[in-house]
């Protein structure tokens, strides 16, 4: 509670001032989830420093701010985040910010409500996993761009040329999907997970997604609720289950030991990539790669 007070004057003494642009200095972006970085990343190439707050491996639903991001957010020119509150306990921060101080971008919150999946678990109330539809992140590219070209015109046709070839590779990897996914039969495209994450993808491409803990990772799955997902396995002959990358592994372990435990064998398919890309550097620490990755790994598991 003392930290959070503490944080709370800091934020409010960063903010107080209207920040000032120097002209001499590249365009300072900071983003919240690695999805979100590599996009602008991209986007913005060698005119913009991209500081994103989330690392590989990090969950955004229970990520806190530290002292050190809340001195990023008050040195930045633009802040993209995912919106519909996937980072929940980031909301307080932005809120005390202003949008007269820092460009706040909520690509989520940009999205046709009327295509989004509706959740009781979050104040939005929409499912905020939007990047699982390659539709809606094609979507996020077009307002990255817009967002960019607006603050630095002197540069809007890069941005766009760079919009433009991003456009076209996830043109490609939507073909490359669905040609893996039509190799698996439609019967077993049964996605079980750690928490709900999937939605979206089971939308786009046909799949019966189940998640353990959920949409958000902030409640614990309870005994009944393995219970009952254990005996959906069993009953729907579900051949693998998957863990995701940052999600502890211990409840899908315990949901394969209660299907074990009833004289059935389910295999842990592999470790998906869910809230936030691999490691930097790493095929898996592009969203493109890590899409391939995931589908890959789910079909090759499933068959």
């Amino acid at each position: 509670m003392k930290y959070r007070y503490i944080l709370v004057l800091v934020i409010a003494s960063l903010f107080s001032c209207k920040k000032e642009v120097d002209p001499n200095q590249k365009m300072q972006v900071v983003t919240t989830t690695t999805m979100i970085t590599d996009l602008v990343k991209n986007i913005g190439g060698d005119v913009v420093d991209v500081q994103g707050l989330m690392g590989a491996g990090v969950d955004p639903h229970l990520y806190k701010a530290s002292a050190g991001d809340v001195t990023k957010l008050s040195n930045a020119d633009i802040i993209f985040y995912n919106g519909l509150h996937l980072e929940g306990k980031l909301v307080e921060v932005f809120e005390k910010m202003g949008s007269d101080k820092v460009t706040q971008v909520a690509l989520g919150e940009k999205l046709d409500p009327a295509g989004l999946i509706g959740s009781d678990y979050f104040a939005s109330n929409y499912d905020p996993h939007v990047w699982f539809n390659i539709q809606y992140f094609k979507e996020f590219t077009n307002e990255v761009v817009s967002t960019l070209s607006r603050k630095l015109p002197q540069h809007k046709e890069q941005f766009a040329s760079n919009g433009a070839v991003y456009l076209k590779k996830l043109d490609a990897l939507e073909a490359e999907v669905k040609a893996i996914i039509a190799t698996l039969p439609e019967e077993k495209r049964i996605l079980v997970t750690a928490h709900d994450a999937f939605n979206y993808f089971g939308k786009s491409y046909d799949f019966n997604v189940v998640g353990l803990q959920g949409l958000s990772t902030a409640t614990e799955a309870g005994v009944q609720d393995v219970q009952k997902l254990s005996q959906f396995i069993i009953d729907k002959n579900v051949k693998a289950i998957f863990v995701e990358s940052s999600v502890p592994q211990r409840t899908i372990e315990a949901l394969q030991e209660a299907v074990r435990a009833k004289g059935h064998e389910v295999i842990i398919g592999g470790s998906l990539y869910s809230d936030a890309l691999g490691d930097a550097g790493t095929i898996e620490g592009t969203y493109i790669g890590m899409f391939t990755y995931n589908v890959n790994t789910i079909v090759n598991s499933l068959k």
